[in-house]
This record gives structure tokens, sequence and C-alpha cells, in this order.
């Protein structure tokens, strides 16, 4: 039996995370019950009331797990918790749960069944359903993508969105190298993983803007483009350097490129 972990990066949800660790655990019990899946509430930095839900709904259920981190930051709460596991394939999806969770049995097939390192949610491929979503978080969204693909001639077209399976090789040898602990992660993660021959397809999704996200335009744009430069100004070639290292010890094969599967 395949074991997954899904996790919810969280901060200061303390409106949002008991519904949707609830709703996610009676999706996977329903759809995801050939998995041995559980599930880890990662808070990183709350200082509302989020600790004591988090704590109370791991007590209540054995699929659910705590993990809390003083210092914020997505990214570093994804790392700690996808390494502290030692789970067949990991996923996280936003606490908004604004991707269609039915994405996620085939997000997880392009993993386990079909060989790919890395599953990812896509609001920009042909076929996918964006409902309620701004102009301007529309537009900076696009506009971030021919960024990361004009920049590295990357594949993929959606790195931001918050909805990600990926294997446990992924987990093992690519996270280590990943130094952003913030919103930039899975897009370095996806660079590295491409940049060395790890498989990534995309799947286009349907997906509901929540009007009441918690994402700083600003803030977070100003992270995305620090962690661009740094990759495109040295950190790739080092990071690239040191996976190449691993392959020569059995790391990755050079699978196949990125692509819609």
């Amino acid at each position: 039996m395949i074991s997954l972990h899904v996790v919810l990066p969280c901060l200061n949800e303390e409106e949002d995370i008991e519904s949707a660790t609830t709703i996610l655990s009676e999706f996977l019990s329903a759809q995801m019950d050939a998995c041995d899946w559980f599930i880890t509430v990662a808070d990183n930095g709350s200082t509302d009331a989020t600790p004591a839900i988090g704590r109370r709904l791991a007590a209540a259920s054995d699929r659910v797990r705590y993990l809390r981190l003083d210092q914020r930051g997505r990214g570093g709460a994804l790392k700690r918790a996808w390494t502290e596991s030692d789970a067949d394939v990991s996923a996280f999806m936003d606490v908004d749960l604004s991707t269609d969770l039915r994405a996620l049995p085939a997000l997880v097939s392009a993993v386990t069944g079909r060989g790919h390192d890395v599953a990812v949610a896509s609001r920009l491929r042909p076929g996918a359903q964006v409902l309620g979503r701004s102009f301007h978080r529309e537009w900076l969204s696009r506009t971030f993508s021919l960024l990361v693909r004009g920049m590295f001639f990357a594949r993929f077209v959606d790195p931001q969105c918050g909805f990600k399976v990926v294997s446990r090789r992924v987990v093992q040898d690519v996270l280590p190298l990943v130094r952003n602990k913030d919103w930039f992660f899975d897009t370095e993660m996806l660079i590295l993983c491409e940049k060395n021959g790890y498989s990534i397809c995309e799947l286009p999704v349907r997906w509901v803007d929540d009007p009441d996200s918690r994402v700083e335009i600003f803030s977070t744009g100003w992270d995305l483009m620090k962690g661009l430069l740094r990759l495109r100004f040295g950190g790739l070639r080092r990071s690239c350097g040191a996976l190449r290292a691993l392959a020569g010890r059995g790391g990755p094969d050079n699978a196949g490129p990125t692509g819609q599967a």
C-alpha cells in the first residue's frame, strides 16, 4: 500500500484550519482509501488559536499530526514536514482549498503510476478553470510564469499553484538543496528538479479564488524576485553541481521532459 502524506501549511488560520482538515480527511477516506494516508497541520509561527486547534485535531485522530515551527515561512514548514516523513508520496495544498480536491488522485497517480517525480496542479494549462480571480492577481501570476520560463527556459507554466505532489526521491535528493523558506520554495524546487532530469507533469485543475487570501502581493512578489535572481546568478549552478554529484551515486537518470500528462 502506498503511503501518502498531505501537508497543510498554515499561519494564523484559526478560522479555516479545522474545516480544511475535516474536508480533506473526509475526501481522503472516501477517495484515497487505497493509500495509507495521513495529514500534517504545519503551523509556521501562528499567534492566534491555530496551535490549540491543531493540537486538538491531532489528539482526535491518529491520521492527523500537528507540527509547530516558531519561524514563519511556508517553505520552511513544508521542508520540515516532508523531510521528517518517510511516506512514499508527499503532497501539500493551501488551507483555503482553492484547488478542487478531485485533482488529487490524478496527481498522486502521475507520481505512483506514471513514474513522474513531481505532479503540479496548473491554473494556466489548457483545460483549467479559474473562477473569481482578480485581474491583477492573474496578471502577476502570468508575468511570473513568463519570467521563470524566460530566465530558466522552464517548461512548466504555473510554479506557484499551491497544490503539488512529489516522490520520495525528490524529498530525499532535492529538498536539502532548496534554500528558500517562504513563497519561492516550490518554484525553486521545480527549477532544480527540471534542470536535473526529474520528471515533472502539470495537470489542469479547477481553481476558485479565496477572497480572504492572506497572501501579501508586494512582499510575496519581492520574495519571488529575490529567489529568481539568486538562482539565476550562481545559486542554480551550485545546486545542480551538488545534484550531479548525487547522480554519480545513483541519483536521477534524466527521466523525461516536463509536460501535460
